[in-house]
């Protein structure tokens, strides 16, 4: 079987499988044909660099399963992780590099192999501008490619939840530190409510909506006049750019990583972007900047499948399939 695009991906996170299915049908979109080469999923195991390398492994054994079943155009790594032990050279879609997230001990044979492998890719697919931050010597070609963000629905001007907070992974989210300026923001009648994370109390304030369809949680975005994150680290940071898109404030920390949502947060109000939360969520609450959710869809535009799928064919393709060009 004949193949354009070969995507090979570690399923590690539910954000991964729904970043690269929205990568694979941006290619189909564009007219070529694509597979995803999908690795096993592996054990749970005690370090970060196992963590990495068994995923590795299962992910150059799917990436030689696909390549055995059929001849393909090029491939395309969905990953730093999936790149590292790759059975042949090819791009590497990434959100971030293990120079800058997997420091110390965390990273100590990561870090080697991703120089190599980098310095073989094909093409860098960045997620983010500031993607390759950790790798200043990188000098290849390198081509931003984001997951696309859209608007879920119609968006209604009442909006009944004064803020969201999304706790999947709690301790990377900081849910203890947004809970913490919530409660010194809060007044009588306002309300928090905590999506993505099953079992949490509710208090004074603030309910829980545990973990939710996709679709509910868009619903409760588009109800939502705030959302407010502060993460460790942001690679990417689907969910702020989804509020975003949904019409809510964001209101954030200055989080590292590539975080794009975090430049648009600063270009929309300055004044939500601060370590100290609270000060923040009574700026957007009380005196919210006219025009924000409008400014933020224009802001977004890169991130439309429309503006992703002209990336693609105009800029990527090309370089990855000879005799490419966009119709």
């Amino acid at each position: 079987m004949s193949t354009d695009i070969l995507l090979v991906t570690v399923p590690s996170t539910t954000g991964w499988r729904a970043a690269v299915a929205e990568l694979a049908a941006g290619f189909e979109r564009v007219g070529v044909r694509v597979r995803v080469a999908e690795a096993a999923r592996t054990p749970r195991v005690r370090t970060f660099g196992l963590t990495d390398y068994v995923e590795a492994r299962a992910a150059r054994r799917a990436a030689q399963a696909a390549l055995a079943d059929g001849p393909v155009g090029a491939i395309v790594y969905c990953s730093m992780t999936a790149a590292l032990l790759w059975p042949e050279p090819g791009a590497i879609w990434l959100d971030a590099v293990a120079a800058e997230n997997r420091p110390g001990r965390h990273g100590v044979w990561q870090r080697v192999v991703e120089r190599r492998r980098l310095g073989h890719a094909s093409l860098v697919l960045a997620m983010s501008h500031r993607a390759l931050q950790g790798a200043p010597w990188f000098d290849g070609p390198v081509v931003v490619v984001p997951t696309p963000v859209e608007g879920s629905g119609e968006r209604s001007d009442e909006r009944d939840v004064d803020a969201v907070a999304y706790g999947a992974n709690p301790a990377k989210k900081r849910l203890d530190y947004v809970l913490e300026a919530w409660s010194r923001a809060q007044r009588d009648g306002e309300r928090l409510v905590v999506a993505g994370i099953d079992g949490l109390q509710a208090g004074t304030g603030v309910e829980v909506a545990g973990r939710m369809a996709p679709d509910q949680y868009r619903a409760l975005l588009r109800r939502a006049r705030v959302f407010v994150a502060a993460p460790t680290r942001e690679d990417y940071g689907i969910a702020p750019l989804e509020a975003l898109a949904d019409g809510c404030m964001l209101v954030t920390t200055p989080s590292p990583g590539g975080y794009p949502a975090l430049d648009l947060a600063r270009a929309l109000d300055p004044r939500l972007v601060s370590d100290d939360l609270a000060p923040a969520l009574r700026a957007a609450l009380d005196d919210p900047v006219a025009g924000y959710a409008e400014r933020a869809a224009e802001l977004l535009e890169p991130f439309s499948r429309a503006a992703v799928d002209r990336v693609l064919a105009h800029d990527v393709l090309p370089r990855l399939l000879p005799g490419w060009s966009a119709s």
